[in-house]
């Protein structure tokens, strides 16, 4: 039985099953993002989102995951994570991140986007723009055997040299028919991210959230879920889902109509 530290190297027939996850998963990225727009609840985008993947024989794992009440996360402004879809409806001038999980077939598909409201401020941008690039600086750092710490170091020296912080409490995570595994992803350099390699065969989800102030965040207690910015400024976020393969990364979660790498806000 496979410890906590133990790597598990997915073989071609299971990397096969997370390529169809990823896949699906962007689809139904792709299906949502043409509904998010000013004047729709967070709760009616949940409910889009549930129905597509039953309609398409899938789960949403979030849906039940350690209680979790609904089949996405959805987080808005200086919410960083975690964000319960409800009655709020999205306004011009919010910055959105729609966080959506796939179980297929047995096996996670996971990532996520930041959506612009209309017309955001010039800090809105900037902020969702430093998190998007940010993803694919830490995706192009990557190489077969890397040390998972190249992951924080391409995301904190860029988010820092545009005067951004790098949220430390939640991180990105080995995935496969589990939800959340090891190697656990920082997306800053610590002592175990010095020791843990990406071998091919690994499978992981790479996710910044990147503040426009403090680092910092709070926890709600009322609903136990929801996490904002401390200072109560703004946040982003970028994930996919990564296979690491012997050529190197191999992006399972790119969407067709989404922001692809060099997109401009």
């Amino acid at each position: 039985m496979l410890n906590t530290r133990q790597e598990l190297l997915l073989v071609d027939v299971e990397r096969e099953a997370m390529r169809q996850a990823g896949k699906f998963n962007a689809q139904l990225m792709d299906f949502v993002r043409a509904h998010v727009q000013a004047g729709i609840s967070t709760g009616e985008l949940d409910r889009m989102i549930y129905q597509y993947t039953r309609d398409h024989g899938h789960t949403p794992a979030c849906l039940g995951y350690q209680g979790f009440p609904k089949s996405s996360c959805i987080s808005v402004n200086e919410v960083v994570c975690h964000g319960i879809p409800g009655t709020y409806s999205l306004k011009p001038g919010d910055i959105v991140n729609i966080d959506c999980t796939t179980n297929v077939h047995g096996w996670l598909g996971d990532q996520s986007e930041t959506f612009l409201i209309g017309e955001v401020s010039a800090m809105a941008k900037r902020v969702t723009q430093c998190a998007h690039d940010c993803l694919y600086l830490a995706i192009r750092a990557l190489s077969p055997g890397c040390r998972v710490a190249e992951i924080g170091r391409a995301v904190t020296s860029e988010a820092h040299a545009r005067g951004f912080s790098v949220v430390r409490e939640y991180v990105g995570h080995g995935i496969g028919r589990r939800f959340h595994q090891e190697p656990s992803i920082p997306h800053f350099p610590n002592r175990q991210s010095q020791l843990d390699r990406l071998h091919p065969g690994m499978c992981f989800t790479i996710e910044p959230m990147v503040n426009e102030g403090v680092k910092d965040t709070v926890l709600d207690r009322r609903d136990g879920w929801t996490v904002r910015t401390r200072d109560r400024k703004l946040s982003a976020q970028f994930e996919h889902t990564i296979l690491m393969t012997e050529e190197g990364p191999e992006i399972l979660t790119l969407t067709s109509d989404g922001p692809q790498e060099g997109h401009a806000f």
